[in-house]
């Protein structure tokens, strides 16, 4: 049973902000509730308020913003069906459409926000694996105005965000990749949250058969996804027939991985996951960049 709380429903991100202010850490966010109200079952949090932000008008849009850079714009109440099942984000996005369908199961996707999700930081969650891999930042509200983060330094550990006593998550921006470019989203687990997420975004030549930059992002091994910098470096410039040459470079990253034993695993055995689904993530996208497979 669920402790009692007051709900409190404000109308705009301003009236959120100020009721996170006035209610302090005696409230909490409510958007889908995937996370808080697991929280709440098990008695690792109470709360006197609950502030209901699923609303919002201002939350809940997704689209595209064209100009010099495009961008994709989310609501952080934007839930993960909505983006799995987006024309836009299916077309534009396509590897944050593959993530978000593989998140938990039908039920959480058809509830859980984007912004709660990130919110939580939960370190097994796949969200903010693929997104960072596409550069995205995030648009946080206090009563002081708003402020605009890279995921990266959003997400500082477990459970723990740059978000401020007052602030809400309002929503995120995902920078589209220029040029022709393929992804791949894999993720391994025995539970329904994942062992290990790789994200792979490989930006291509005009003839699509080079690696003209990559991204490769490893999460749910540690308190943080992390982007592979000594593998991205290796694979500029690589011939698409050639990605399996970066396999020593990949798994002397893994093995560096900050990858932590819980009961998802060892550390040793996330590293060896993370070296394996880095391999399959960039064999996948070679096959989609010619058209061979998905």
């Amino acid at each position: 049973m669920l402790p009692p709380f007051e709900i409190h429903q404000p109308k705009t991100v301003a009236e959120a902000a100020a009721a996170r202010r006035s209610l302090g850490e005696a409230a909490a966010v409510y958007a889908g509730g995937t996370e808080l109200v697991l929280v709440l079952k098990e008695g690792l949090a109470a709360y006197e308020h609950v502030i209901d932000v699923k609303l919002i008008a201002e939350l809940r849009g997704l689209g595209r913003r064209d100009g010099a850079a495009p961008v994709l714009t989310i609501g952080s109440a934007v839930t993960h069906r909505e983006l799995e099942r987006s024309a836009l984000v299916r077309e534009r996005f396509p590897m944050l459409a593959e993530m978000e369908a593989l998140v938990a199961n039908p039920r959480v996707r058809a509830v859980g926000t984007l912004g709660g999700n990130l919110s939580f930081a939960e370190p097994h969650s796949d969200p903010p694996t693929a997104l960072l891999a596409y550069d995205a930042t995030v648009t946080l509200h206090g009563t002081a105005g708003a402020r605009t983060l890279p995921l990266v330094e959003f997400i500082r550990g477990s459970y723990e965000t740059a978000l401020e006593p007052d602030e809400i998550l309002a929503g995120v921006t995902v920078p589209e990749p220029p040029g022709p470019a393929v992804g791949a989203y894999v993720k391994y687990g025995f539970h329904e949250r994942p062992t290990v997420g790789v994200a792979v975004l490989l930006r291509l030549d005009a003839r699509r058969t080079t690696v003209a930059e990559a991204r490769v992002v490893v999460g749910c091994v540690g308190p943080v996804p992390l982007r592979l910098g000594t593998v991205e470096a290796a694979l500029a410039g690589a011939p698409l027939t050639a990605l399996d040459r970066v396999a020593s470079v990949t798994r002397d990253a893994a093995a560096r991985l900050d990858a932590v034993s819980d009961l998802h695993g060892s550390a040793e055995y996330k590293r060896h996951l993370a070296a394996v689904f880095v391999a399959r993530a960039l064999a996948v996208a070679a096959r989609r960049a010619d058209g061979t497979g998905r």
